[in-house]
């Protein structure tokens, strides 16, 4: 039976997407209302196309066919539409079908059906299409699709053929026969992936790389903000076409002078294609200047207006009666709004908007030379993107760069990223063949789960560089919309290392790595070679070293006679020594070059150093002090070597280098997720349907997606660890002292008593566990002190459980945030991870190596392997029940959350001694859906 609420319009359909070529659709149901809107879209497409849809001439549609494609019940029968400014550029359908293929209310079947204007095809939205009707299929509880397509038309049976779904094809009466089931596999996660990946890196080419820009607000007078602009552009060279746009300028202006480019009042009397705007009027001007770029066809838009129009101008802002949030100031709501209108307007244009608020853009390869920022001086062209939020942040970081040497691929300047952002970025630096490493400064963080899955496979291949603010609630600018996450941010930081981010914790250690990966090869590993001519800044690079972890020779004293050609000789011997795997130069000037304005010692020093370390396969850095010169001319043509002027600044840059070198080699051979034998995962997904559907039965709504979900009993916690091989010693009741005698005899002895209440659970140091109780005396005994110590057994919920083998107390946690996905965590019980923090996580699904180098990342793994003579205990089994815990969460998405504790690992084997568990409706995988841009200031 159909309910209201699934024949209600479902705009939870809606999405908008990034297509091939860069350009942006809406997507959303067909309602009643487009009937006019699809006779007009069905005028443009071609006989031919008409025919491949229909299987014969089919040259209007009738009023019958318009009432048929227009009405739906969005359960049996759905059309979807992708629309550009307003109008269909394509459609798809699917109808509900028996065996037999005829009309049917309860099979898992559906005919499926697309038409793409002529105009459109090539696009890729068809293939977006397949994916968001796959998408509301499945959500109908329709499980296949069917089509039929004439041979000849074979652009759509690449479509389906492409989508990588499993699938069957037959030949008949001419016509292809495809029948494709709906479950995402990882062919199709993949495929889908890869076309977002082409798709969102193209929607950013398509902003760094225009063949013409138009400043909308270049003001009459110099000074301005669009003026600025203006003179960037031409002062970088840039090699397409600028115009200068203001409605003030006079009707019998056209030209801007003394810039000598056109002049005109609006985008809509340029005669040739725009393909970027660059935005620069009051904020109460932003929405009709897009309208106007929308209708000339503009690409993009780079939106340096801050601010916002002060209501009532907020043109379709929000949804209607959503309400702010209660912490926000009204002006951050009011400037949100606005922001959602500025994306919603544009993305109906198919251009996509980077800002407001943003600095804007550079991109310094040789065809563009494009500078459509306030930056005033391009940096030199080198091999680094950068990423900032942050305006001020981002001069700060140019400004740097230009100092030390440095050289840009591209910058972007994203402001309030209401749209672009640093996910997009990273999709485009991902196989951009101009940048070698990626430098980002985040100010939210609006999916890291994307961010995470995007980050690790950018990391395989160069390396990705994050600053991340707002690390405490509170710190995030005003204006920006970022979804809460209950993971801490130290969780973060594990999370990052095990996607082979390397996350710095300022700027300016940001821009020591980034020089460094941009500069040198990656070290093969910790061994380090410290040389120069000051014994002292010698050996505070050495202290450095060991602080850091790695493994640095004593350091070799040029003494302060040294001249250049004895650096050049060390550094020449020290990289050629197979012994070591990076070298630290030291250097302070000679007493005898003390003053040389001129910068002649600075010279003659960088010039040695370059030549000894041309052609090195090892990493080489320079710390230095009171050499002013010295970090630019070590950027030579041929070689640069980063310079630092602190020994603990260049071993940070270093020792990241090294992390991430190590991360990069063990990324090559991934480990495995183990297949195990005796899981049961079919019951287990029984067991919880169950339970939820009891749970809603008993309290409606206790399951919800966004709620804390429901605590499964202990028994029944330990009956659904049990489906997947993990046995939770059982803990029986003891309300009183024969109850207590009776279960240890139903358990044998020896046993353990423990109090249960949440306030006294685990707390052996309040006298509420006794342990190793061999007898009934001693049993009566220790009940009788932990009633007398602790309260009356109704209050303290004393239990007895068999005594397990001795060993280390471990706990073992798992769960579930709604941003980032399910997380595996690890530590030892008590004050290690209660008091100190000390717990690991890591990002699920694991495989044997995560599982592995979780176990060991903690502070004190070493008492899991012999500390202080102590007997190893058997991580094996610690590690295969990280993985069995790791396969339940990836199995069974109702399950939110996992406790064990404690886990107690014995020399041999181990026991669970307790476990709680959580379950609740799994809210929707986006990640595992169709393909769509966040809605708004979430994209990160």
């Amino acid at each position: 039976m159909q309910t209201s609420q699934e024949r209600a319009y479902p705009v939870h359909w809606e999405a908008d997407v990034v297509l091939r070529d860069g350009g942006t659709a809406h997507v959303r149901p067909i309602t009643p209302d487009d009937a006019e809107r699809l006779v007009h879209f069905y005028s443009e497409v071609s006989d031919e196309s008409k025919y491949y849809r229909f299987f014969a001439p089919y040259p209007r549609l009738s009023d019958r066919d318009v009432h048929r494609f227009t009405h739906h019940d969005y359960v049996d029968r759905v059309g979807l539409a992708a629309l550009v400014n307003g109008e269909f550029i394509a459609t798809v359908r699917y109808d509900r079908t028996d065996g037999a293929g005829r009309s049917a209310s309860d099979g898992a079947q559906a005919e499926v059906a697309f038409l793409v204007q002529d105009a459109h095809q090539g696009r890729g939205v068809a293939s977006a299409l397949l994916e968001h009707i796959a998408a509301v299929a499945r959500e109908r509880g329709i499980r296949r699709f069917v089509a039929e397509v004439l041979p000849a038309n074979r652009k759509m049976i690449k479509v389906f053929t492409d989508a990588g779904y499993t699938q069957r094809r037959s030949f008949a009466d001419g016509v292809v026969h495809l029948e494709f089931d709906l479950e995402p596999t990882e062919a199709s996660v993949e495929v889908m992936r890869a076309r977002e990946q082409r798709a969102e890196a193209r929607s950013v080419q398509r902003l760094l790389t225009p063949r013409s820009v138009a400043v909308i607000g270049a003001g009459r007078s110099p000074g301005s903000v669009g003026r600025s602009v203006v003179g960037h552009l031409l002062e970088a060279g840039f090699t397409g076409r600028v115009h200068a746009v203001n409605r003030s300028y006079p009707a019998d202006q056209h030209v801007l002078e003394p810039e000598g480019i056109p002049a005109h009042r609006s985008v809509s009397e340029i005669e040739q294609p725009v393909d970027l705007a660059v935005v620069a009027v009051p904020a109460d001007q932003v929405v009709p200047v897009i309208d106007d770029c929308g209708a000339h066809g503009v690409q993009g838009l780079v939106v340096l207006t801050s601010g916002h129009p002060h209501p009532p101008a907020l043109p379709g802002a929000g949804a209607p009666g959503a309400p702010a949030p209660a912490h926000a100031p009204a002006a951050a709501v009011d400037s949100r709004e606005w922001q959602r209108s500025l994306v919603r307007r544009a993305r109906s244009y198919g251009m996509r908007i980077i800002g407001p608020n943003a600095l804007g853009v550079i991109n310094l390869a040789e065809e563009v030379r494009l500078n459509a920022s306030l930056v005033p001086h391009a940096p030199a062209a080198g091999r680094i993107g950068l990423f900032t939020q942050s305006g001020a942040i981002g001069l700060a970081l140019l400004d740097e760069v230009h100092h030390r040497g440095g050289g840009l691929s591209s910058f972007v300047s994203a402001g309030d990223r209401a749209d672009v952002s640093g996910n997009d970025l990273i999709q485009y630096w991902h196989d951009d063949p101009a940048t070698d490493v990626v430098l980002m400064y985040l100010e939210s963080f609006g999916n890291p789960r994307k961010f995470t899955r995007l980050a690790r496979r950018t990391a395989a291949a160069k390396p990705l560089v994050v600053v991340k603010s707002g690390r405490h609630p509170g710190a995030v600018p005003a204006g920006h919309s970022v979804p809460h996450t209950r993971i801490p941010d130290s969780t973060v930081d594990a999370l990052f290392r095990q996607a082979g981010v390397i996350r710095a914790q300022t700027v300016t250690d940001m821009l020591d790595t980034g020089l460094l990966l941009a500069f040198q090869p990656l070290p093969a590993g910790p061994r380090v070679a410290v040389l120069g001519n000051s014994e002292s800044l010698g050996l505070l690079t050495y202290d450095a070293c060991l602080t850091a972890g790695l493994s640095p020779r004593h350091p070799l004293d040029l003494t302060t006679e040294a001249v250049p050609e004895d650096f050049r000789r060390a550094l020449a011997a020290a990289v050629a020594d197979p012994g070591c795997d990076a070298v630290v130069v030291t250097a302070i000037p000679r007493v005898d070059t003390a003053q040389d304005p001129d910068g002649r010692g600075d010279r003659e020093l960088a010039d040695a150093l370059r030549e000894a370390a041309l052609g090195s396969d090892k990493p080489v850095l320079v710390v230095h002090f009171a050499f002013d010169q010295l970090p630019g001319r070590l950027a030579g043509p041929a070689t640069r070597i980063p310079a630092y002027p602190s020994a603990e600044r260049a071993v940070r840059a270093l020792t990241e280098a090294v992390h991430y070198a190590d991360w990069r080699r063990r990324a090559a051979t991934p480990g495995r997720v183990p297949q195990f034998e005796d899981i049961r995962p079919a019951e287990a997904a029984r067991d919880v349907a169950a339970w939820l559907d009891a749970a809603d039965a008993e309290r409606p709504g206790a399951a919800a997606p966004d709620g804390p979900g429901v605590p499964l009993a202990e028994d029944t916690a330990a009956r659904l660890l049990a489906h997947y091989g993990i046995t939770v010693h059982p803990a029986l009741p003891a309300p009183g002292a024969e109850a207590a005698l009776a279960a240890a005899e139903r358990l044998g002895y020896p046993v353990a008593l423990k109090a249960t209440a949440p306030h006294l659970r685990h707390r052996a140091d309040l006298g509420g566990v006794h342990l190793d109780l061999a007898g009934p005396a001693e049993l009566r005994r220790a009940y009788g002190e932990l009633t007398s110590r602790l309260g009356k057994p109704d209050e303290i919920c004393p239990v007895v459980q068999r005594l397990a083998p001795r060993g280390v107390d471990t706990v073992v946690r798992a769960t579930v945030d709604p941003r980032l996905g399910a997380v595996l965590g690890f530590g030892l019980a008590g004050a290690p991870s209660e008091l100190l923090g000390d717990l690991a996580h890591r990002l699920l699904p694991a495989t044997d190596r995560d599982v592995a180098e979780l176990v060991r990342s903690i502070r004190a793994a070493p008492m899991l392997f012999g500390y202080r003579g102590a007997q190893p205990v058997d991580t094996a089994a610690l590690e295969e029940l990280l993985l069995r815990v790791a396969v339940l969460l990836d199995d069974i998405p109702e399950v939110v959350g996992v406790g064990l504790e404690p886990v107690v690992v014995a020399p041999q084997g181990l026991s669970v001694l307790g476990a709680s568990v959580r379950i609740a409706r799994p809210p929707a995988r986006t990640d595992l859906g169709p393909r769509a841009l966040a809605p708004w200031s979430t994209a990160e």
